[in-house]
């Protein structure tokens, strides 16, 4: 594989986890409140109180909305790709609160491509905003 096939290979991967997590975050906005309410319902079993679960929950689907836009735009990519890290690793943590085994693999899955996505950042981000910006 050449260089140009391994930055657009780089920027389809990019393009794919954004959409992913813009999608994942816009299709909640609709409907927060139920959203948030089905969450904290989740965890009424687990040590998390409700008072911690709640404004989490409402919290995602914006963090997922504004990492999935600035990893389409390749903007502050590493510190877009280390948040969505973090926010993998968060939900990570309560899906094993859960013993949702299968969830939590398919969220490894995800910190595993995240994980490359940044690995591979300095080298392949060249069709992206930041190459643009010179950052």
């Amino acid at each position: 594989m050449n260089t140009s096939d391994q930055t657009l290979a780089y920027t389809l991967a990019r393009l794919g986890m954004g959409v992913n997590l813009l999608i994942h975050g816009a299709v909640r906005l609709p409907k927060l409140s139920g959203f948030a309410n089905h969450i904290t319902g989740q965890f009424e079993k687990t040590v998390l109180p409700a008072a911690m679960v709640k404004p989490y929950a409402y919290a995602v689907p914006f963090v997922e909305l504004g990492v999935g836009i600035l990893l389409i735009l390749g903007l502050f990519t590493r510190h877009t790709l280390v948040a969505a890290s973090l926010l993998m690793i968060s939900l990570i943590f309560g899906t094993c609160l859960l013993e949702n085994w299968g969830n939590a693999g398919s969220q490894m899955v995800y910190l595993a491509y995240l994980a490359a996505l940044l690995a591979f950042r300095d080298r392949y981000n060249q069709l992206s905003l930041d190459h643009k910006r010179g950052s």
